[in-house]
């Protein structure tokens, strides 16, 4: 015969006349998840058709003390990963995973917390972690380019806007002395004679140094024509060194989390922590399928992080973007031996989260949000 779980009336009517209610509904639960887990390992892909993503949202907290207008904690929430009007081009509007965070607080009293895992929703209360921090990184390179290099790009440069003041000419929307003037300006007429003389002669030392580099490999020699120049003449072409901007990067945060539970209701939240956490990082299947495997897989769900001071953000820690869960570590064993309680729950466990912004932190990202740090 199969489990049936509780309603919730019927728990509550449990309560009211047996002293042993408590001990009943959490056998009946374990029941109840036993014959569950026996499905799920007994099913395949074959004969079960994924099901609809349905959500299930609540409240999952730990520790369980009531929450007050002074406590801090960090607060989870779970979206499902929906992309934006533009989701057909291939290059999204900029910003378009930007938070959208409400105010919603976790409820302070824990008999208001879920009792099953949240699915594709939902919120998950922890307790600020020891260690914590944000780094923010911009990627630059070195770059070089020496005089004559600089030179010649301006040349080609040059021409190539010739090319288009001829056409100009051509098509009669410019007289022939104001485009062979404009010509002379883009080819180099902004370098005096002088210039020209000293870049001419520069010229013939690089390509003398480069001919007698040559020349001297065929004999085995690696002398490179910059040297050969420090050598000669004791000069070196200037490299024009400086550090150009490559693009932005992404941030990546790493949490921590001791949970020893003190309680059976703290233990079940422990529990249905660790679940919604695994669940929600996980990619989705569902839709067509070819031999009982599934052609396309959805995006896992994004998690919304912010450090949270009673019922307002924190006044002082940073904020986050939006981020994916990219990798959860539980270690069942913190205290480094093995042992339960009567419900077979580890006395102690380590949760190790991390997580990884979708979109990188913009300049004007911090006029849109003035309080505390920033991002």
């Amino acid at each position: 015969m199969s489990a049936v779980e509780f309603t919730k009336e019927q728990e509550k009517r449990l309560r009211e006349v047996n002293p042993l209610a408590e001990e009943i509904i959490a056998s009946n639960k374990a029941a109840v998840q036993n014959e569950s887990n026996s499905q799920i390992n007994t099913a395949t892909k074959a004969d079960k058709v994924a099901p609809n993503m349905q959500k299930r949202g609540g409240i999952l907290r730990y520790p369980l003390e009531a929450l007050t207008g002074t406590t801090d904690y960090l607060q989870i929430d779970i979206k499902e990963y929906i992309r934006n009007e533009d989701s057909n081009k291939l290059i999204g509007s900029k910003g378009f995973g930007r938070n959208t965070l409400n105010n919603r607080v976790g409820q302070t009293r824990s008999g208001s917390l879920a009792t099953k895992s949240v699915k594709n929703t939902g919120t998950i209360i922890l307790q600020i972690p020891s260690d914590i921090k944000d780094g923010n990184t911009a990627n630059y390179g070195e770059s070089k380019m020496n005089t004559l290099t600089g030179a010649a790009a301006g040349a080609i440069s040059g021409a190539m806007k010739a090319g288009g003041t001829s056409v100009a000419m051509a098509m009669g929307q410019m007289t022939t002395e104001e485009g062979l003037e404009k010509m002379k300006s883009d080819i180099g007429g902004n370098l005096s004679a002088g210039e020209t003389d000293a870049l001419i002669d520069a010229g013939k030392m690089g390509l003398t140094a480069k001919a007698v580099s040559a020349t001297m490999g065929i004999f085995g020699a690696n002398v490179s024509p910059e040297q050969l120049l420090a050598r000669t003449s004791g000069q070196i072409f200037n490299p024009n060194l400086e550090l150009l901007f490559n693009g932005p990067s992404l941030r990546s945060f790493n949490f921590s989390f001791k949970m020893t539970p003190r309680s059976a209701q703290e233990a079940r939240q422990c529990k249905m922590i660790i679940r919604s956490f695994k669940q929600n990082m996980a990619p989705k299947t569902g839709g067509d399928t070819v031999g009982g495997s599934a052609i396309f897989m959805k995006t896992p769900n994004l998690f919304e992080l912010r450090y949270r001071k009673g019922n307002s953000d924190h006044p002082f820690l940073n904020k986050f973007k939006q981020c994916f869960l990219t990798n959860v570590a539980v270690n069942y064993t913190s205290e480094g031996v093995y042992a339960t309680y009567d419900d077979a729950t580890p006395i102690s466990m380590q949760l190790d989260l991390s997580f990884k912004e979708i979109e990188p932190i913009y300049f004007d990202d911090y006029d849109k949000s003035p309080q505390g740090v920033g991002f």
